[in-house]
């Protein structure tokens, strides 16, 4: 049967339609292998090196102890870095005997030497004492059924402090002229007495009569902290001691001063003389108000004068008011607790403002004591702290596996981080390690940090702190008792650490209140030749010592006129034979000592300059006084602050600084 045109027309189209789909079928194919076939052989590819890589780690912790392997918490950090660089050590010529890490200090503070050795300024005498003090309170935290203190601790809850505390002149008494004030004190505090200054009497003690000619009326207020030696005074936070009759001026004066471990500061005295314009002031009061003296000539202007003045004058015509306290005249005192100071009132009239001195926390003041010439008739204590920050670290720490340190490094490391810190500083240390802390050269053990603590006045803290320690491994304890002025110790500490311990070939110093910027630091410090000393900070160049106000220095502890170069404390770092240099001088007792550690280490690199050069690198960018742009380090951060300031690293990719606290 023969086909019709119409069947062959059909038949050429099938076949057109055919090779058309063929085309597409090879195009197809084409497309699978040009693109696909190299991720499937990259996928095989990975599959294989993770079989090996599993084989690998099972074999490597196969070889190890239990104890040695790190858990990891099945949580994640709220923010970590996307990328871990890798990053050797550069250190070779620090290769030596690495000591085991432990969580009590190595330095040691040969007590019987001071006793032996003249010309040993105070500051040494007090190391001494607080030595002494802190190795039978580390020996009282080590056992604990000495005491009992553990079991204390683990069964009681937070504890509550009434928020006002009222007591009659006759219940003053009673509790032997002295209030306690459990928790402390905090700001918008203040306390309120209602008293009377009793009439002047002659001195029946020889010793002061001696000093005091004729009659004598004067009482003392005194804000105390806790004992922390049986046989010695309490600290005495504030000293307010108005002298109607008796001082050796012969005029009417108020004196303010501290004293702790039996060393009185130098003293504040407000003798009648409104404070200069340039003088400081506390939360903008002045320090001194003016009141009405014999010997100030205004007495020599008549009455009729003095109300010309105000009645056609448009200013202000001062008034000038006597002396706030009068034998057997009631008054009404009120002791106010501001942002840099404290404020006292008489009948509601501002009358002296007080700076706080270093080294004493509101928190410490735990009692108002009064004693002296004086009939109290009520005393009101209120707006008072509910709770005792050292005793609710529980608040503040977060007992979470993944916050504890990596385990030390058996080999040397290029950069050893000291982190000075206070016993009741949970809330800081929790937020240094929740944020720089958890940088990569940390957290793979290139970098080692660690916080570097004394003992606390309570007990109890010393207890908390040392579990802390015990569960993050981070925390080196020096054994004596704290005090600012012997903050140098802890840093001769990180020294002797850092060298010993670390095997560090940089030490760097910081605050728990300071962010630092790890990998820039490094950086920073491997920018110097490598072989040379240095000294890399925020240097400060012929400074002098201060005479007066807060960080006053007296003759005796600094007869000089200028400091060495020093870099401020907040963050600086040496070499590690600097540090070696400094720990082997206070072993050898040849190591000077000042009460202000920055100034001690720029002492201490001048020594060691003058027998090998050290290289004092200066930038700006170790802040000391909050946050720069492109900061290295960033002081006085608050622990809201710190994870601030990480969060803004990791997310943007650059430093921003946090101004909420």
């Amino acid at each position: 049967m023969k086909r019709t045109k119409l069947d062959g027309f059909m038949s050429f189209r099938q076949k057109r339609w055919i090779q058309f789909l063929i085309g597409v079928g090879i195009l197809y194919l084409l497309l699978m292998v040009n693109f696909e076939a190299p991720f499937l052989f990259k996928s095989v590819t990975r599959e294989k090196d993770a079989e090996q890589s599993s084989r690998n780690t099972l074999f490597f912790t196969e070889g190890l102890s239990k104890e040695s392997l790190v858990l990891d918490s099945e949580e994640e950090s709220p923010i970590r870095p996307l990328k871990v660089p890798h990053y050797a050590p550069s250190n070779p010529r620090h290769v030596g005997k690495i000591r085991e890490f432990k969580a009590l200090s190595n330095l040691n503070f040969d007590v019987d030497f001071v006793n032996t050795t003249p010309g040993f300024g105070g500051i040494q005498t007090s190391a001494k004492e607080a030595f002494l003090v802190g190795k039978s309170f580390w020996e009282e935290v080590e056992s604990p059924s000495k005491n009992n203190i553990t079991e204390g601790i683990k069964n009681q809850t937070i504890e509550t402090c009434p928020g006002s505390i009222t007591l009659s002149g006759s219940g003053f008494r009673k509790k032997g002229n002295i209030i306690v004030l459990p928790c402390g004190m905090t700001l918008g505090s203040h306390i309120t007495l209602v008293g009377k200054p009793r009439n002047a009497h002659f001195e029946q003690d020889p010793k002061i009569s001696l000093l005091k000619q004729g009659e004598v009326s004067q009482f003392m207020m005194e804000l105390q902290g806790l004992k922390t030696v049986d046989g010695e005074d309490p600290p005495r936070i504030l000293h307010f001691n108005p002298r109607l009759k008796g001082d050796w001026s012969g005029k009417p004066v108020i004196e303010q001063n501290t004293c702790y471990r039996m060393q009185w500061g130098i003293a504040h005295r407000c003798e009648g003389w409104k404070s200069r314009v340039e003088e400081e002031t506390v939360d903008g009061k002045v320090k001194c108000e003016k009141w009405v003296r014999d010997d100030d000539g205004h007495l020599e202007d008549s009455k009729a004068n003095w109300w010309l003045k105000r009645v056609i004058g448009r200013t202000k015509v001062p008034f000038d008011w006597p002396f706030p306290f009068v034998e057997g005249k009631l008054f009404v005192l009120t002791l106010s607790v501001g942002l840099e100071g404290y404020h006292v009132y008489v009948d509601g009239r501002h009358i002296t403002s007080f700076p706080y001195r270093t080294g004493f926390a509101l928190e410490d003041a735990t009692g108002l004591a009064l004693k002296g010439d004086i009939d109290v008739h009520t005393i009101l204590a209120a707006s008072l702290p509910s709770t005792h920050p050292s005793f609710a670290p529980q608040k503040h720490l977060e007992m979470s596996q993944k916050w504890k340190a990596p385990p030390h490094p058996s080999g040397p490391i290029d950069l050893f981080i000291g982190i000075l810190s206070s016993g009741n500083h949970f809330a800081e240390r929790m937020a240094v390690r929740k944020s720089w802390m958890q940088h990569d050269l940390i957290k793979s053990s290139h970098v080692v940090a660690r916080f570097f603590v004394a003992l606390h006045a309570r007990k109890e803290v010393n207890v908390e702190l040392k579990k802390e320690a015990d569960f993050f491994g981070d925390i080196v304890i020096v054994p004596y008792m704290d005090h600012y002025d012997l903050v140098v110790l802890k840093t001769i500490a990180i020294c002797e650490y850092g060298v010993h311990t670390a095997s560090a070939k940089y030490i760097m110093k910081c605050d728990d209140d300071t962010f630092v910027r790890v990998d820039i630091v490094l950086n920073e410090a491997n920018k110097v030749s490598d072989g040379k000393s240095m000294y890399v900070g925020n240097i400060n160049y012929y400074h002098q010592p201060l005479r007066y106000g807060k960080w006053a220095v007296t003759y005796e502890e600094w007869p000089g006129e200028d400091y060495p170069p020093y870099a401020n404390g907040p963050g600086y770092v040496i070499s590690s034979d600097i540090a070696e240099f400094i720990a082997s001088e206070f072993e050898k007792h040849k190591l000077k000592l000042f009460k202000m550690e920055d100034v001690s280490m720029g002492m201490w690199v001048e020594q060691f300059n003058k027998k090998k050069l050290v290289d004092y690198v200066h930038s700006l960018k170790y802040c000391q006084f909050g946050c720069i742009e492109d900061y290295y380090t960033a002081h006085y951060q608050s622990p809201r602050q710190m994870v601030c300031l990480w969060n803004k690293l990791q997310l943007l990719g650059r430093p921003e600084c946090c101004n909420m606290r």
